[in-house]
């Protein structure tokens, strides 16, 4: 099938409305109704792919509204099916600002679960700790984020739905209920902000010192914009992050991409597994239940 133009359009413009509709569409056709939950797999998280039970698949060349990536690990594929009772689509990649400069890149595709029945972005990363507390290997709980690069998807759009509230951009009945799985299966789960930073290159330890002085636990080049589109579409958001380095100036380790692939897969499997378990245990969510 061909890919459609126009992905990534102004929200209401008639590109990026055709897209979502034909894409949709598509879903509809290839797998019924809509889980309630979709995931986006970020570097290191592909293993939980593996974990869906009666998965289908499609890339996203066939459906419109999805942009393919350009990121070594990112296999830009959209797998439907269950874990435990829960059913789930996951998203195997994301197209970041820093590949063609458009932050609003994934919003087709963070749109489109919505009309299709979705309830919940579940978001994924691979991110930088800035705390000696949360090493290479950790998992944290995102409790907030820091728009560092101060650029938003919803430049351009029109109505007041752009003046998104982000008080409470990850969901608090979400992040209590993670807090108790952690607890529950006995893993370590750190909290903290999160902070985007555009990339491609890595930080300075000048720029890593003023982050931390501003507040931010961990660093990345992705996740908030994919948020803003999520709780501008509706969404509720509950996102973790791998830490695979130490921010610049924290170690004296070089950082380079490689090295971050990594360390993503050598904890991949703990990541993954933490994840599945989580997409399993949100069927216990009673707000999250079929009506």
């Amino acid at each position: 099938m061909q890919k459609h133009q126009g992905a990534g359009a102004v929200k209401g413009s008639a590109p990026e409305l055709s897209d979502m509709a034909d894409t949709v569409s598509i879903l509809q056709a290839t797998f019924g109704t809509a889980p309630e939950v979709a995931v986006v797999l970020g570097s290191g998280w592909a293993g939980a792919a593996r974990r869906v039970q009666d998965a289908r698949q499609v890339t996203y060349a066939e459906l419109p509204a999805f942009p393919s990536t350009s990121i070594e690990g990112h296999v830009s594929a959209l797998t439907v099916g269950r874990i435990g009772a829960q059913r789930v689509a996951m998203l195997g990649g994301r197209k970041h600002t820093y590949e063609n400069g458009d932050c609003a890149s994934m919003a087709g595709a963070l749109r489109s679960p919505k009309p299709w029945g979705a309830k919940v972005l579940l978001q994924t990363n691979a991110a930088a700790s800035l705390r000696p507390n949360m090493p290479p290997g950790t998992l944290m709980l995102i409790t907030d984020h820091i728009n560092a690069t101060q650029r938003s998807p919803l430049v351009g759009q029109p109505g007041n739905e752009r003046f998104v509230d982000m008080s409470a951009a990850y969901d608090p009945e979400l992040l209590a209920h993670t807090r108790q799985l952690a607890k529950t299966k006995q893993v370590a789960l750190g909290e903290g902000t999160y902070l985007w930073a555009l990339g491609p290159q890595f930080e300075t330890p000048a720029e890593i010192r003023m982050f931390a002085a501003w507040g931010a636990d961990a660093v990345g080049m992705s996740t908030v914009p994919e948020t803003i589109l999520a709780r501008h579409a509706g969404l509720r958001v509950l996102s973790l992050s791998l830490m695979t380095n130490m921010a610049a100036g924290l170690s004296s380790e070089a950082l380079t991409h490689s090295a971050t692939l990594q360390q993503a897969q050598a904890s991949g499997e703990f990541a993954a597994g933490f994840l599945a378990d989580l997409i399993g245990s949100l069927a216990e969510v009673a707000s999250l239940r079929p009506k």
